[in-house]
């Protein structure tokens, strides 16, 4: 086999010329004469190995050479070409040029002869001699070994490592002290022909024993002579790496045929391994997607609830809740759903790269049946948070609802306590005219009190009846409670109505009337009403969600204030009322005459409740200036949280327009594009604190019950979505041009096809989606030189691509399916055929195999793999044969395993 001069300048770290090397060696102190022995005999053995084919030998390899006749034969023999004639004479030129027909024909072999000449082999020179054997065993006999594109020496030594790792006692290192006790020798023999050495009798403390029995089964059975003392390798503290390498070649080819059944085995395992490792991701997948839907479809109820205890902390703490799943339950999840798109993306890729077909998960497992599980979930989510939020706001208005109802409906009850009873009396038939006028009197006045008191039965029953819509909880005693008022009310009426006709009756002998108590009845009524109306205003509760709303209370308040004067002036007038009844009641000592027949009230009343509305306007001031400076808290709030999310909304979006241009490949090779990416990833974990404080923020304004925001256009909701899709298009991102590259590398592409290839694909996809509709393909693949005709035949063969990169009938190709396409158009992959004749070699052209022959020649678990799956042999055979080419073309698709 010929080979240029720049690969034969040197053989697996040995100089250009042996005698440089030898020279080196001595400058050094370091040539060992007795290395020169074992070279000569080893060199001597191994030419006569060849020799005798020709019917000849040499017995002294400086002398045997010299007339060049059996140099020009041996390298006839070892090559199997004819050199040219040789001269025949004896002289020292015919010597000479016979030798140098030799070495002209190494040089013709690539091989650089430095500092050796004919004229020192002629002379005998031994150094040189032996320099010029080692130059040919490179060449012929160590040069052509080759392991996993290793040079040569590296190749034999790990062909030694790889062949004895099983031994005990044997750790092969180097050529020379690692063959000293005869183990590896043996090893080596063992491990092709196990009949010829029993292994387990042999010994690491008999090294004599052993190396004698590696070379005489060797040369018994083996046809290899025996080319290396035991002796000297014994006693030599560091025997000849040359002499032993030429040795350990001859095993090499003696077991070269065993070598092909390692290759071939070598090819399955890769195989398999793939095989393996993609059956593992397949695995991984359906154990995530599983565990993801069944979250999902254990949340989805739980979303899905509208059921509360209709009280406002209970909805408090469901709203609780709700917050601890988005911050520790569905993070995890999130990334849980990232991995397994990463995953699905890898797998498909390695099938792609591996000549195998699509990977189709279990039905409602699919990518977009997870998807499409995810899209509800964020859709119940947002619906969730929506319903709590308004659940809120509905149980905040009913709990104010239900404290007005009852402060109204006790001020109610307070005023008809006795009533009733009043109304029913009988007292005015044993008055005086004068007590029954003011018996009429009395109850003309509360008759206008009962008018007035109208208007706040009303106002119970619209508040019970708004309870009753909204639904609160305690309905029914609210229902009991208004019945109850609205009876009473009624019976009120109709008793009113009664009486005030038997005083009619009466009114014929009673006239007299005191017109003081009178005009008191009717100023101190409605004053009092008034009183009464006041103090409820004062204690009333109030809900505000803005400034501009406790503004307007405040607004109020102060209009009601301006009017006190007016107040004061009407109180102090009632109270003279009062003072004049005393004085007239003094001066004319009228029995009884101090009692208002036609009010109850009396000025200690007024005065009472008078006091209390002075109290009251200095409280309410208070409560209003808190309210303000809660809605004032609220504001800045509302400001902190808009001027924070103002800035992170359109980072999460300019970071997304960033991933995707990455992504449509217009910025730079892959690796720079994975390394902007990994930059980005870095970049967005290392703003996610800017993501918790807006969180942190979002808390306090829900905490504060603040369901409105003017200053920002973004919510909570959306920005945490908006980061949810930043991440997982990062890592979806991030996976792709991973999987480009592994495409790129494994397929044996140059950056510039795949840039090429990124160009014209982007350079059609006109709407940046990332795919191509099948018109858009055609002109793409036209574009990179691809022959499609326009007439029939065109057409199926675009048809034949189209079922290649889009398998599934989607209507659209992806890049990567497109790229996968490219890459298989220019490059090799192996095949199902491939690894049959792999399986041949093994089974010995059989077209069957056994288990013993999978477990000899394969590693455990995946001899145990193919054994636990390859199908019977039925064609024949002996009991337990096993069919490898069914399970080779069910390795690719072509058939069910």
């Amino acid at each position: 086999m010929m080979m240029d001069n720049g690969m034969m300048n040197n053989y697996d770290g040995y100089p250009d010329g042996y005698m440089e090397q030898e020279e080196e060696w001595e400058r050094e102190g370091l040539l060992d004469p007795a290395w020169e022995k074992q070279q000569k005999k080893t060199f001597t053995a191994w030419c006569n190995s060849h020799l005798r084919k020709a019917g000849t030998g040499i017995e002294n390899i400086e002398d045997d050479f010299r007339n060049g006749l059996k140099l020009m034969l041996l390298l006839e023999v070892i090559s199997g070409e004819t050199l040219p004639k040789p001269d025949r004479g004896k002289m020292r030129f015919h010597k000479i040029a016979n030798v140098n027909k030799a070495l002209d024909f190494i040089a013709s072999k690539g091989v650089k002869l430095v500092s050796i000449g004919a004229e020192e082999i002629v002379d005998g020179n031994l150094k040189m001699t032996l320099g010029m054997i080692w130059t040919i065993i490179l060449r012929f006999a160590i040069q052509d070994i080759s392991v996993e594109e290793m040079t040569a020496k590296e190749g034999l030594l790990l062909w030694c490592q790889r062949k004895t790792a099983p031994y005990k006692n044997v750790n092969v290192q180097n050529f020379h002290l690692s063959f000293k006790d005869g183990l590896a020798f043996c090893a080596l023999i063992h491990r092709h022909r196990p009949d010829l050495i029993d292994y387990s009798k042999l010994s690491k403390d008999n090294p004599l024993e052993n190396l004698n029995t590696a070379f005489d089964v060797a040369e018994k059975y083996l046809d290899i002579p025996r080319m290396l003392d035991p002796d000297d390798l014994i006693n030599t503290p560091k025997p000849d790496e040359r002499a032993i390498m030429t040795y350990v070649s001859c095993y090499y080819h003696a077991f070269q045929g065993a070598q092909q059944a390692e290759t071939a085995a070598n090819r399955i395992c890769k195989v398999l391994k793939v095989n393996q490792e993609n059956e593992r991701l397949m695995e991984e997948y359906e154990r995530l997607a599983s565990d993801l839907l069944d979250w999902i479809r254990r949340t989805m109820p739980w979303l899905n609830s509208r059921q509360t205890d209709n009280s406002l902390a209970g909805c408090q703490k469901k709203l609780e809740d709700y917050r601890t799943y988005r911050r520790k339950h569905k993070p995890p999840r999130v990334e849980q759903k990232a991995k397994l798109e990463t995953n699905f993306n890898t797998l498909q890729t390695k099938l792609r790269l591996s000549n195998r077909p699509a990977y189709m998960p279990t039905e409602g497992k699919m990518v977009s049946d997870i998807a499409g599980a995810w899209k509800g979930l964020e859709i119940a989510e947002k619906a969730f948070e929506e319903w709590l939020l308004s659940e809120m706001m509905r149980l905040e208005r009913l709990e104010y609802l239900a404290q007005k109802f009852k402060h109204k409906a006790d001020i109610h009850e307070d005023w008809t306590r006795g009533k009733e009873e009043m109304l029913q009396s009988q007292d005015f038939r044993q008055c005086k005219l004068q007590d029954i006028k003011a018996l009429k009197k009395k109850h003309e006045a509360f008759e206008s009190d009962l008018a007035a008191h109208q208007d706040r039965v009303e106002q119970i029953a619209a508040i019970a009846q708004e309870l009753n819509t909204l639904e609160y909880h305690e309905v029914g005693a609210v229902n009991a409670r208004c019945q109850r008022i609205c009876a009473q009310w009624d019976r009120l009426g109709a008793l009113t109505q009664r009486r005030r006709q038997a005083l009619d009756d009466a009114e014929r002998v009673l006239e007299q009337i005191d017109l003081l108590h009178l005009e008191f009845a009717k100023r101190a009524a409605p004053f009092n009403n008034w009183l009464d109306g006041t103090r409820e205003d004062l204690v009333d509760m109030f809900i505000v969600h803005t400034i501009e709303e406790i503004s307007g209370l405040m607004d109020a308040h102060a209009r009601f204030k301006a009017t006190l004067g007016e107040a004061d002036k009407e109180y102090q007038a009632i109270v003279n009322l009062v003072h004049q009844v005393e004085s007239i009641v003094k001066q004319h000592q009228i029995p009884g005459g101090l009692e208002n027949p036609y009010t109850t009230l009396t000025a200690h009343e007024l005065n009472r409740k008078w006091s209390d509305v002075r109290q009251l306007v200095p409280q309410r001031d208070g409560t209003l200036a808190a309210e303000l400076r809660k809605q004032q808290n609220n504001e800045t709030l509302r400001r902190q949280f808009a001027e924070k999310a103002n800035a992170v909304g359109p980072w999460i979006e300019r970071q997304m327009d960033a991933v995707t241009a990455i992504g449509m490949g217009l910025q730079g090779s892959l690796e720079d594009q994975l390394r902007r990416l990994k930059e980005y990833e870095a970049g967005v974990y290392a703003y996610k604190p800017h993501i918790e404080e807006l969180e942190r923020i979002h808390q306090a304004v829900q905490e504060g019950m603040i369901f409105e925001n003017r200053y920002s256009q973004y919510t909570m909701e959306t920005l945490r979505v908006g980061w949810e899709q930043l991440l997982t298009s990062i890592n979806r991102t991030i996976n792709e041009v991973e999987n480009q590259i592994l495409t790129r590398d494994s397929k044996g592409i140059t950056q510039e096809q795949l840039t090429e290839f990124r160009a014209s694909f982007n350079h059609f996809d006109k709407n940046r989606t990332g795919r191509l509709a099948p018109e858009e393909l055609k002109s793409c693949l036209v574009s990179v030189g691809y022959s499609i005709g326009k007439d029939r035949q065109g057409e199926l063969d675009f048809q034949r691509i189209l079922a290649v990169v889009d398998p599934n009938n989607t209507g659209y190709v992806s890049f990567d399916a497109f790229l996968d396409f490219m890459t298989r158009e220019s490059t090799d992959t192996d095949t199902a055929e491939q690894v049959i004749d792999s399986f041949r070699i093994l089974a010995g052209d059989k077209p069957y195999i056994t288990a013993e022959e999978l477990r000899r020649e394969l590693p455990p678990d995946q001899a145990e793999y193919c054994v636990a799956r390859m199908p019977p042999y039925r064609a024949g055979g002996p009991p337990g044969a096993l069919d490898y080419m069914a399970f080779s073309t069910a390795l690719y698709g072509e058939t069910d395993l």
